[in-house]
């Protein structure tokens, strides 16, 4: 199928520096719980995603040297030789299709505890360490050898990223860390020439750029990802300044706002494209090409911001993670096939548990090596076999797509009129109707398939499953919220409920709301209370 010309744009090649993208779609560098712990698994996922048809494929944040040690989170490394043959086996996955693979130098500063190594935490001031809250931690102020040293430490860095295959080298100058305490007037108290005015702030990153560039001798571009704020003229750092000096240095901008909470965003809070006031301002400030993030999901929001000139790439870390095929299908004319990001932020949220990231619209996520799982292929079906699924909650439309896609003859029945079990009711709560997204993508794939039966008003008892005789059953009904208050934090019901009006999450969900004041006991301690409370 072709797709709509109007795109043909997004699939322009761009130069950067001395290498090409082929395309306009760009995965940034972006956490995975995977890092130096799990290489073969972090390779086969950025793997995946060059597939899928991303021009550019990013390492999460890398550590240079042993000072910067983010224990026990599994960042990746590019401390030695070892580091370098494990990262080869990502840049190779890349380069097999195609994409340009990057790599993020990362120096913690004071946002590492070096727990393993028990390497001194430095920064460009001492002060209390906020790597890990509860631990009694220090940094101390780098001296202007010690300096020198870390100037000497990224270099080493960038020629070993060079050995393991990289295309892009990136200067990473925000999120609190090391060179992002130098342009921080809050943090930065030096009263040397690398500290006070924003022209001594912002030398030390224009030295490792440069001694950057020097390294990669045109082989690799050089990247620079930086942080101004959301409204660029709230800038008490004077970011956009710094900016200005330092605007024509290397080869890309990667341009992130210094609120994580906008950055990171749940899509309850932060739509799609709300960075676009920041990043057009410093795409007017420099002639090399920028990308930024957004949770772009929609094609022609995609569009707007490459013809619009507010940035030359489309950025996407939890898209990419949701549809690592989002660029193809937009290539080959199948957009209604995008797995949408809902905003969730499950992928961020194992991710800070030091665990692989999963996504809620992509099950296969983190499962492409020790499982072989592809977002886009599944293991035809081993015999001529049918399948019933009850329920058509999120679990019993995923099975029944994969089931279908597998070839068997899948019979969905659902006891409701309407399909999607409890995202029917929590996608109208404030704020949530991203998560319709996780059932309009399964019904609009089920309704590709002539395997699949549907039966919504189907409430089968075990006679009517007998007499289907279906070869397998899945029992895909879901779960009710308690209201005895037996949760996490308690094994036995609580005395004195029996004697209250007491309301379940169903209950409210389904606008039985009671009169009067009311109390919220939330004991799942994720998103729930508080969207009851709003509700």
């Amino acid at each position: 199928m072709s797709r709509d010309p109007k795109y043909d744009i997004l699939f322009e090649p761009l130069k950067i520096g001395p290498v090409t993208a082929p395309n306009r779609f760009y995965q940034v560098p972006h956490c995975c719980g995977m890092g130096y712990m799990r290489p073969q698994m972090m390779a086969a996922m950025r793997g995946i995603k060059a597939e899928g048809g991303w021009g550019v494929v990013c390492t999460e944040y890398c550590s240079i040297h042993p000072s910067s040690d983010d224990m026990p989170f599994p960042h990746a490394s590019i401390w030695d030789k070892g580091d370098i043959k494990n990262l080869r086996l990502m840049t190779d996955a890349v380069h097999a299709h195609g994409s340009l693979a990057g790599i993020e130098l990362w120096h913690g500063g004071q946002s590492s505890a070096n727990l393993y190594t028990r390497e001194q935490a430095i920064s460009a001031s001492s002060r209390p360490n906020d790597a890990l809250v509860g631990m009694p931690l220090q940094t101390q102020a780098m001296t202007k050898d010690d300096i020198t040293e870390l100037r000497k430490w990224h270099k080493a860095a960038a020629q070993r990223a060079i050995e393991a295959g990289f295309d892009i080298v990136y200067v990473y100058t925000n999120h609190g860390y090391l060179l992002n305490n130098f342009l921080s007037a809050e943090w930065n108290q030096r009263n040397d020439e690398y500290g006070g005015s924003s022209e001594n702030r912002v030398r030390l990153i224009r030295e490792i750029i440069q001694d950057t560039l020097e390294v990669v001798k045109g082989e690799c571009a050089v990247a620079v990802r930086y942080s101004i704020p959301a409204v660029p003229h709230q800038d008490p750092d004077d970011l956009v300044g710094m900016f200005s000096q330092i605007a024509e240095l290397p080869d890309l901008w990667d341009i992130t706002v210094t609120d994580y909470a906008l950055e990171m965003g749940t899509a309850r809070f932060v739509e799609e494209a709300s960075n676009q006031l920041a990043v057009a301002k410093i795409k007017s400030l420099t002639s090399k090409p920028v990308v930024s993030v957004g949770r772009f999901t929609s094609p022609d929001t995609m569009l707007k911001q490459i013809t619009s000139g507010t940035q030359d790439f489309i950025g996407a870390a939890r898209p990419s993670i949701a549809d690592p095929f989002l660029p193809n299908k937009i290539k080959y004319g199948r957009p209604d096939d995008i797995r949408e990001c809902i905003g969730c932020n499950v992928c961020y949220a194992h991710d800070s548990l030091n665990a692989p990231i999963r996504c809620t619209q992509n099950p296969t996520m983190g499962e492409e090596w020790r499982r072989g799982w592809h977002p886009e292929r599944i293991a035809k079906q081993h015999a001529d076999e049918s399948v019933l699924v009850i329920g058509s909650g999120p679990a019993g439309l995923e099975a029944a797509c994969a089931l279908g896609q597998r070839g068997y003859a899948v019979t969905l029945a659902e006891a409701e009129r309407e399909l999607g079990g409890r995202i029917n009711q929590e996608s109208r709560l404030p704020g949530m109707s991203e998560v319709a997204r996780v059932r309009d993508w399964r019904l609009g794939q089920l309704a590709k398939m002539d395997n699949v039966a549907i039966y919504p008003s189907s409430l089968l008892d075990t006679e009517a499953i007998l007499e289907l005789s279906p070869t397998h059953v899945f029992v895909a009904t879901g779960a009710h919220w308690r209201t005895d208050g037996v949760g996490r934090h308690s094994a036995s019901p609580f005395d004195g409920f029996q004697d209250h009006q007491v309301v379940s999450v169903e209950d409210i969900m389904g606008d039985q709301i009671p009169d009067g004041r009311a109390i919220v006991y939330d004991d799942d301690h994720y998103s729930m209370g508080n969207l009851l409370a709003l509700k």
